[in-house]
Order: structure tokens, then C-alpha cells, then sequence
């Protein structure tokens, strides 16, 4: 198989990662990006808060990083398709970059305050640093972070009294303002509200300085695998496969500790946020395992695949179709419907987008989103970035 040709169990993997996205996020549109930790404004019930639970264990913080590892990966196969056909990468890529936090700023002012996009797009001219370094150097570095993030999460901090007050309140008038706001109401809420803690500037450039190595580790473990050739011969890699998703049983377990010691205990951080990404990583290959041996007919896999290879359509659709369902200017069903009700329409909503994405792609050959980023990239109208063409020599006869 060509190095360079598109990988289907890559299609398949990312789209597996937006459902996981999409039942993770379910969270933030029902409930904000604060209130989803602070469930007892909302009076809970019992299903509800083991259902939150679960969803902790299983789900947040283990399907973002698959979709960060399949980012790094990308970025590998970009610089090997563009430098195949005598092409510099760097500014492709760098337009590739700014198009996303174009696209991220708009998708956070207007639409979600959970944006990725702009971050992706930033943090792709820190991965630059590594395109260049061998598979053993990037995973090196790729454990380096990973300690670093684990140590991150060790530690509690106990709110104070007054900030407990402002939580309450803003939790209380975020619940109002997304069930019943007008469009403008709840974006400039969303933009203008103050945020229910208060750090000194000291500690707030000391997160903006250490966010791109928090999550690095992810995003070079993808590039370490693209540079190694990983996920292009699904059927003789499946033993690497298997073996990496032993990883699974350790993530879950590393997590559930983390949940069952509470957010107030020193060492749950470190439980969560590491056992978070070894079970994406374990995730991630069992699902290759699982593709390796599954028929590449079959309706799920083809599902998969589409809802992949129009990721990022998908991904800016499933807020889009959130905010009709939750915010006051749609149906207005913030905080009501309840965290188990919400993870099963977050399969719903991912069913009718993987039907989309099928029919959709019987006519075109990628997502609309898709081909806006590609001709922004390549600067062409083609989508596709032009060989170097070389001057024929001139051979000249003497008389």
C-alpha cells in the first residue's frame, strides 16, 4: 500500500471519536461548561449522578485525545504527501493552522464556548518543533509530557467561601439565560460574563504558558505512529493492536480510582488525566483490532469511515444541531432532560449525521468544511496542493 494513501481505519478511528465527543459534550450543552461539574444545581437523581459517573470513567477525557493522537498523525502524512510531490510544508501547513483558529474564533464567539478548533490551530506551530525528529525522539518527548500532565493533576484546591458564592450564581444564571436567552443574550453572555473563579494573573499565564505541553503528549504519540507507518495494513498489524489495548483495562481502572477519591482528594487528578489518555490509547487500537478483522462492508464500519473522513463538517453540525435543542432560542431544553436521556440522543444525533455523511459522500469526494480548509491550504481551487513541475532541459546540437 502507498505510504501516502488514505488510510480507512484512520477514517474509521476518528469517527468513532466524534460519538464519544458528542456523548462528552451532551454534558456541556445541558448543563454549561461549569454547571456539567456542579450537577447538584440541577438537582440530580440518582440515575442522573450515576449515569455522570459513568460517563466520567468511560467517556470524558478518553475520546478527545483520540481525535488530538489522529490530528498529529495527519500532520505526518501532510508533510509526506506534500514533500512526495516536491512540495515545502511549512507554509501549507501554517495556512492549514490559522484557517482553524479562524474557524475555531467564529465557532466560539457564535456558536459553543467548547471549541477546540482554535486551539488545534495554535498549538500546530508548537507540534512544528517535531516534524523533523525521529519516531524514538517524539515519543520520548511524547512520555516527557505525559509525566508532566499526570503531575499537573496532582493536588486540591477548596474553594473559598466567595468562591463558591460566584459559582452558584453564575451557574444559576447561565441555567436561565441558555434555557430562555434570545441568540444575542446568550452570546453575550457567553462572551462577556465573568467565569466563576478568580486567579491572579501569575497563575493565569502560568496555564496559558504550560496548555500546549498539557496536551501535547497525544499529539506526538500520533506523529511518533504516522512517522512508524502504523494503521496503514490493518490486517498484519492486529497483533501491535492487541497488545496495546491491554492499555484499557488499566486507563479504566486508573480512572475509576480518580472518581471514586474525589475531586477534593490530592491523587485524583493524576488518576483521571492519565488514565484519561491511556484509554484513549487503548481505545483507539482496540477499535483498530476490532477493524482489522471486521468486514469493510459492513454498514457500521462504513459509517465510521464517512462520519471520519467529513470530521470536521461533523464535528461544527453536532453543535449546531445542540444548540437548537438546548439553548432558548431553540427548544430551550438546557438542564431538563437529565445525563443518561442526553447520552442516549447524542447517539441519535450521531446516527442521522453518519446517514448524512454516507449520502453526502456518494456525490463528493469530501465534507464541505473539509474543502474550504483544503483550498485555503493549498491555495487552490482544486483542494489539492500541485507538484513541483521541472523544466524539461533543452539539448542544444552544435553545427
Amino acid at each position: 500500500m502507498n505510504s501516502n494513501k488514505r488510510s480507512t481505519v484512520v477514517d474509521a478511528i476518528r469517527g468513532l471519536s466524534l460519538l464519544g465527543i458528542l456523548m462528552a459534550n451532551l454534558l456541556i450543552f445541558q448543563y454549561g461548561m461549569f454547571g456539567k461539574d456542579e450537577m447538584h444545581y440541577f438537582q440530580p437523581t440518582t440515575l442522573d449522578r450515576i449515569s455522570h459517573d459513568m460517563l466520567k470513567v468511560f467517556v470524558e477525557g478518553s475520546f478527545m485525545p483520540i481525535f488530538t493522537f489522529l490530528f498529529g498523525y495527519s500532520m505526518i502524512k501532510m508533510r509526506e504527501s506534500l514533500l512526495a510531490k516536491g512540495l515545502k510544508y511549512g507554509r501549507s501547513f501554517s495556512r492549514r493552522s490559522m484557517l482553524l483558529i479562524a474557524l475555531g474564533l467564529l465557532h466560539s464567539i457564535f456558536l459553543w464556548d467548547g471549541d477546540i478548533l482554535l486551539f488545534y490551530g495554535a498549538i500546530g506551530f508548537f507540534l512544528l518543533l517535531f516534524v523533523k525528529r525521529n519516531a524514538k525522539t517524539v515519543i520520548i518527548w511524547g512520555l516527557i509530557f505525559l509525566l508532566l500532565t499526570s503531575a499537573f493533576g496532582f493536588g486540591s484546591m477548596d474553594p473559598t467561601a466567595t468562591e463558591t458564592t460566584r459559582m452558584e450564581s453564575y451557574v444559576k444564571q447561565s441555567m436561565e439565560v441558555y434555557s430562555n436567552g434570545s441568540f444575542a443574550e446568550i452570546m453575550n453572555f457567553r462572551n462577556t460574563e465573568d467565569p466563576p473563579f478568580d486567579f491572579p494573573a501569575w497563575v493565569l499565564f502560568i496555564v496559558v504558558l504550560f496548555v500546549p505541553l498539557l496536551n501535547a503528549p497525544m499529539f506526538l504519540f500520533g506523529m511518533a505512529a504516522a512517522k512508524r507507518g502504523q494503521f496503514l495494513h490493518p490486517s498484519q498489524e492486529s497483533r501491535r493492536y492487541l497488545r496495546w489495548a491491554l492499555l484499557v483495562p488499566v486507563g479504566l481502572g486508573l480512572k475509576t480510582t480518580g472518581v471514586m477519591l474525589g475531586k477534593d482528594h490530592d491523587w485524583s487528578g493524576v488518576g483521571t488525566l492519565l488514565g484519561g489518555q491511556l484509554l484513549a490509547l487503548g481505545y483507539l487500537y482496540l477499535f483498530a483490532f476490532l477493524y482489522a478483522h471486521s468486514s469493510r462492508t459492513s454498514l457500521v464500519i462504513r459509517s465510521f469511515e464517512a462520519v471520519g473522513r467529513m470530521s470536521l463538517t461533523n464535528y461544527l453540525m453536532q453543535s449546531v444541531v445542540c444548540v437548537m435543542i438546548f439553548y432558548g432560542f431553540g427548544l430551550g431544553m438546557f438542564g431538563k432532560l437529565g445525563v443518561l436521556q442526553g447520552t442516549l440522543l447524542a447517539i441519535v444525533i450521531y446516527i442521522v449525521l453518519a446517514i448524512g455523511s454516507l449520502l453526502w459522500l456518494k456525490r463528493f469526494r469530501s465534507g464541505p468544511i473539509e474543502r474550504l480548509l483544503r483550498i485555503g491550504t493549498y491555495w487552490s481551487w482544486s483542494g489539492r496542493a500541485k507538484p513541483k513541475t521541472v523544466a524539461p532541459s533543452v539539448t542544444t546540437i552544435d553545427s
